[in-house]
């Protein structure tokens, strides 16, 4: 079962998303991929962490996102991954990985149908905006509309996160 659960900022889309990791009744995996560079995110780091069961497995991995789920994909692991729009940032802002962009894209999208166990990827819906100024956040805009629709076609249930309120846009709940 593959689950894109997507919302704005502040929508609930974290707290719904480990609540059906929770549920699932599986061992859970965080996979998250923000980095602590300034204060303000490990803030929000500190804040997740919080939210967190303990006995939930953790793995960061800000880049290398593909391998960490063919490493622990499994049918008694449910793998949350918080969240896509920072790993695509993390893609787009390393010098090493950019030109890579649309491979690791592509490496995702191809890998994730053959993986085993339950994955929920959470990630942030802004193309409801208006087209923002300068030419590295349209190409940020740009690419996470693709993700999220190559993802969306493949993922059993699509999620839309509104006010805390989930609406199943694809799939069953």
């Amino acid at each position: 079962m593959k689950e894109l659960i997507l919302g704005g900022a502040r929508s609930g889309k974290s707290h719904y998303a480990e609540v059906c990791a929770s549920e699932s009744g599986l061992n859970v995996l965080y996979v998250a991929t923000a980095q602590a560079l300034d204060d303000e995110m490990q803030q929000r780091i500190k804040h997740h962490q919080r939210q967190r069961p303990a006995h939930w497995q953790l793995i960061e991995e800000p880049l290398d996102l593909v391998s960490v789920l063919k490493n622990n994909a499994n049918e008694k692991t449910c793998i949350l991954v918080d969240c896509l729009t920072l790993w695509l940032s993390n893609q787009l802002c390393s010098e090493e990985h950019k030109n890579d962009l649309q491979k690791n894209v592509d490496d995702l999208v191809n890998t994730l149908p053959g993986l085993a166990g339950k994955i929920i990827f959470v990630s942030n819906e802004i193309s409801m905006g208006i087209i923002p100024m300068g030419e590295l956040n349209r190409q940020f805009v740009d690419e996470a509309g693709r993700l999220h629709q190559r993802l969306a076609a493949i993922c059993d249930n699509v999620t839309l996160m509104v006010a805390g309120i989930p609406g199943h846009i694809k799939g069953k709940k």
